[in-house]
């Protein structure tokens, strides 16, 4: 007789298991569903502010890289003598307080991005001392002049920096 009563108590607890079982599978899916919402929510709302800030930062270091350009940053920044060597510096320090001015804006836009606007920079400075180090160049306008005909040969550094901005910001949408 107390097998059957313990038999008759399994079968009446059984059900009660099965329940109480599908019941917490379907309240843990819940709980891990809501979780997960209210996480995108946050992120969602979250991006809603970030996304301005970084295309903002986008446009500033884009407008950098224009400013570098040798074509655009020799219209900007005039000889002040007629030595060379006074003005490359002076071309270069230009360059270098761009860059100083926009440091911040490495916080809102990807590592490999900033690594290329870095590269764009140095590359630029690199060709200005290059072409500062010839010596059939002697004064600040020859230094212009052969500045201005390298933009001819070659593309200057800042177009790669500027493209890759602009693949990085259709990446964004």
């Amino acid at each position: 007789m107390a097998e059957d009563s313990i038999l008759q108590l399994l079968f009446y607890l059984l059900p009660a298991v099965v329940v109480g079982v599908i019941a917490f599978y379907f309240f843990n899916l819940h709980t891990r569903n809501e979780e997960r919402r209210r996480r995108y929510l946050l992120h969602k709302e979250t991006q809603k502010h970030a996304l301005p800030l970084r295309l903002q930062a986008y446009e500033r270091m884009a407008l950098f890289l224009e400013r570098i350009a040798p074509g655009n940053l020799l219209v900007r920044v005039k000889p002040t003598g007629s030595e060379k060597e006074a003005y490359s510096n002076l071309l270069i320090k230009s360059i270098e307080q761009e860059f100083e001015h926009n440091l911040a804006q490495q916080i809102y836009i990807s590592d490999e991005c900033w690594n290329v606007i870095k590269a764009s920079k140095n590359a630029t400075i690199t060709n200005i001392r290059k072409i500062t180090g010839r010596e059939d160049i002697t004064t600040s306008n020859e230094l212009r002049q052969h500045i201005v005909n390298s933009l001819i040969d070659q593309q200057p550094p800042s177009e790669t920096g500027l493209s890759y901005i602009k693949k990085e910001v259709k990446n964004l949408w």
